[in-house]
C-alpha cells in the first residue's frame, strides 16, 4: 500500500478506474424447478417455515425469516434475516431486497415469531410490512404475505386483509 506524507498528497492522487472493485453477480440453484416446493396458500408457507425454525427458541427470542420464490411460487430459498431479543428484532429492508434480487426472486413471504405468544401484529410489524411491500414493488417483487408464528398457532396478514 502506498504511503502519503501529507493529506494534500493523498487528495491530489488520481485513482485509475481499473483499481476499483469489480462487482459480479451469479445465481445457481442445485434443485430442478419442478422439484422445488410450491406455495399455494399461507399454510404451505407455514409448514416450510416451521420445518426450518428453531422451535427451542420460539418462546425465547424473536427471529425474522424470508421465503424467496420465483414467479410460479416455487421456493428458491429461505433467508434468515435477523434474531433479536425477547420483544423485538431489527429488520433491514435493504438487505432483504439485496438477497431477493441476488437470487432473482419475484415473490416473497416473510415471517417472524412472537415469543410472547400473542398473534396480534404490532404497529412496528405493520409499518415494516408496508415499507417492505412498497420497496419490493419498485423492483417488481411482490410481497405475498407476512406470517406471525407462535409455538401453537400463526396469523397471516394477507389472510386477515392486513397486507
Amino acid at each position: 500500500m502506498k504511503k502519503y506524507s501529507t493529506l494534500q498528497e493523498l487528495e491530489n492522487e488520481q485513482i485509475h478506474w481499473s483499481e476499483l472493485q469489480e462487482v459480479q453477480l451469479s445465481y445457481r440453484n442445485k434443485i430442478k424447478a419442478s422439484q422445488r416446493p410450491k406455495i399455494n396458500q399461507s399454510e404451505d408457507a407455514l409448514i416450510l417455515f416451521r420445518s426450518i425454525w428453531n422451535e427451542n427458541e420460539m418462546e425465547l427470542v424473536e427471529s425474522f425469516k424470508m421465503l424467496l420464490m420465483n414467479n410460479a411460487n416455487r421456493v428458491l430459498g429461505v433467508f434468515h434475516g435477523s434474531t433479536g431479543g425477547s420483544t423485538g428484532t431489527i429488520v433491514d429492508i435493504r438487505i432483504l431486497l439485496t438477497v431477493a434480487l441476488k437470487c432473482n426472486s419475484c415473490k416473497l413471504i416473510v415471517a417472524h415469531n412472537h415469543p410472547s405468544g400473542s398473534l396480534t401484529p404490532s404497529q412496528a410489524d405493520l409499518k415494516m410490512t408496508e415499507k417492505l411491500k412498497e420497496a419490493a414493488k419498485l423492483m417488481d417483487i411482490t410481497l405475498l404475505d407476512h406470517l406471525i408464528l407462535t409455538t401453537d398457532s400463526y396469523q397471516s396478514l394477507a389472510d386477515e386483509g392486513l397486507l
